[in-house]
């Protein structure tokens, strides 16, 4: 039972310490980040993007700005309004902002301006997470996940509609004009041009900028139809020995006498054996023993043949326009970089693709945003970005005798990556999913993997088979979708803040440099004690 009540003596002059440094414990993440930025960083790229020397008050130190948008991210968050409040009113932000307050305009502008200054960043955070000893390379794994973006689905519109938006504008500002002219004189210069009509980011510069885009598309697809039907053409009337891929048609031609000839023989086989089951009969000698052959209808040949033809007309309905699942050709008039991303469980959200390397101690090596709903196009890209990250990390890392890791070894990928290009490439030794992970585990089990018609994937099916590869495989998971449940789940990361894919790539980038640097916090090795064995960064500007 309490003696007493405590007094609250709201009156009170001061409060709080006088000396800054003890507002919050000695050990408080909060230090660490502002050290890692202020000593162990290189921001000229990011002081690049500011400008002194000028009229008017002092400015904010970028490296404050830095640390603030470092922390707030790890924080949740990502409102530059909840940031402005935060400085005034959270201990850890009034400790990095050193008692100032920037206002939320001052926060916004220098995040969309970091543009290639986030990508410095982002490598300058893992060359310090690898000069600590982090970023194992022996086992990495590649994987997309879908970000929303700051713009509605609702928002979407197809070329018809936008060409209707784009001709109601310009006939709303010939309006304009006309009506300007009749009060000002034609050409009189006077304030007949709003302000906002000048900047390329209003609503009508996106209309016209989407549609341009959708009608570049349909020229792109007209042309590709036209040079796929001469491809056929040649394909047909060419010689036997014609190289390349058969076109869409003429696999589908392919595939049905494939279906016809085993129908054919599996039909000669139960016709056979009823002319040979008749004679025995008549001559005395009973039924015949062995098997029976199945009927057309039931035999696994001919559904295999069946299988075949069905995918070579959705490929030839593909190749000839039809018309894929989905909303078709749209874009989005308040972002147009974004695009229509499909989901898990269905349905569809108006997004990005980011595609992630991770590696096995949970750090992103190599990323890219794209507006592009596949992964399959993207293996080779971020391939290139894994090799140049071993390199950026072999470098940085602290030589060691038993380390003889001197790039990566293995990469794993889900069945989104699979092709035959892509199993091709050169580089490091891969595992790509033939499919999900429990048909993997049939194969192992001897079930049949005769349903690639590609020499390569099938190689790629065995091998998945292998108990080895298995056991790697597993690992897949772990490995590329903890980081995307980390910056989804524990940082609250879901939707981007700024528009247009320049800045929302510079936003995802910071995103994935505060995932490196608090992984690096989270897991005991970044540390004040391991920051006080490293030299602190050159060029700091002064």
């Amino acid at each position: 039972m309490a003696k007493r009540y405590r007094p609250v003596p709201r009156d009170q002059a001061f409060l709080l310490p006088p000396d800054m440094r003890e507002w919050l414990p000695a050990h408080h993440p909060v230090w660490l980040v502002i050290r890692v930025v202020e000593q162990h960083l290189d921001t000229r790229a990011v002081h690049a993007t500011r400008h002194v020397g000028g009229a008017g008050a002092a400015g904010y130190d970028p490296d404050m700005l830095t640390a603030l948008l470092v922390w707030a991210y790890a924080s949740r968050v990502t409102s530059s309004r909840r940031i402005e409040a935060l400085c005034r009113t959270d201990v850890a932000f009034k400790v990095i902002c050193a008692g100032q307050v920037p206002d939320h305009v001052t926060i916004a502008r220098f995040r969309a301006g970091l543009g290639t200054a986030a990508a410095a960043l982002f490598d300058q955070v893992l060359m310090l997470c690898a000069r600590l000893g982090m970023g194992q390379l022996g086992l990495v794994a590649l994987d997309g996940m879908k970000i929303a973006a700051s713009a509605s689905k609702s928002a979407n519109r197809g070329r018809e509609k936008l060409r209707e938006l784009a001709e109601q504008i310009a006939a709303e500002h010939a309006a304009t004009d006309a009506a300007e002219d009749a009060l000002f004189g034609a050409g009189v210069r006077g304030d007949e041009v709003p302000a906002e009509l000048a900047d390329p980011r209003t609503r009508d510069e996106r209309i016209a900028a989407a549609l341009a885009e959708l009608e570049a598309e349909q020229r792109a697809a007209e042309a590709a139809e036209q040079a796929r039907q001469a491809k056929a053409a040649a394909y047909r009337t060419g010689p036997g020995g014609t190289p390349g891929k058969p076109p869409a048609e003429v696999r589908v031609a392919a595939a049905l006498a494939r279906v016809e000839r085993a129908t054919a023989e599996q039909q000669a086989r139960v016709d056979g054996r009823q002319v040979r089951q008749a004679a025995s009969l008549a001559a005395g000698k009973g039924r015949l023993r062995g098997t029976v052959p199945a009927l057309p209808e039931r035999s696994g040949k001919v559904a295999r043949a069946r299988a075949t033809l069905a995918k070579a007309q959705e490929a030839a309905a593909a190749a000839a326009g039809a018309p894929p699942p989905g909303p078709g050709r749209v874009r989005n008039i308040t972002d147009p970089h974004s695009r229509l991303m499909p989901v898990r469980g269905g349905g569809f959200i108006q997004g990005y693709n980011t595609q992630n390397l991770a590696s096995s101690d949970g750090l992103i090596i190599a990323t890219r945003l794209t507006a592009d709903p596949a992964d399959t196009p993207w293996f080779e890209p971020m391939l290139a970005g894994g090799l140049a990250a071993a390199d950026l990390i072999t470098a940085a890392r602290p030589a060691r005798d038993d380390d003889t890791s001197t790039g990566i070894g293995l990469i794993l990928a889900d069945a989104g990556y699979l092709s035959e290009d892509n199993l091709l490439l050169k580089g490091p030794d891969r595992l790509i999913a033939t499919g999900k992970r429990r048909d993997l585990e049939k194969q192992a089990a001897g079930e049949d993997d005769s349903r690639w018609h590609s020499p390569v994937i099938t190689a790629m099916a065995r091998r998945l088979a292998t108990p080895e590869a298995i056991s790697a495989y597993r690992q897949r998971g772990h490995i590329a979708e903890t980081p995307h449940g980390n910056i989804k789940h524990n940082l609250g990361f879901r939707q981007f803040s700024v528009r247009g894919k320049p800045r929302v790539t510079a936003e995802w980038l910071l995103t994935c440099t505060v995932h490196n640097l608090f992984k690096a916090i989270s897991s005991g090795t970044l540390t004040t004690a391991a920051l006080a064995t490293l030299p602190a960064q050159p060029g700091q500007p002064a």
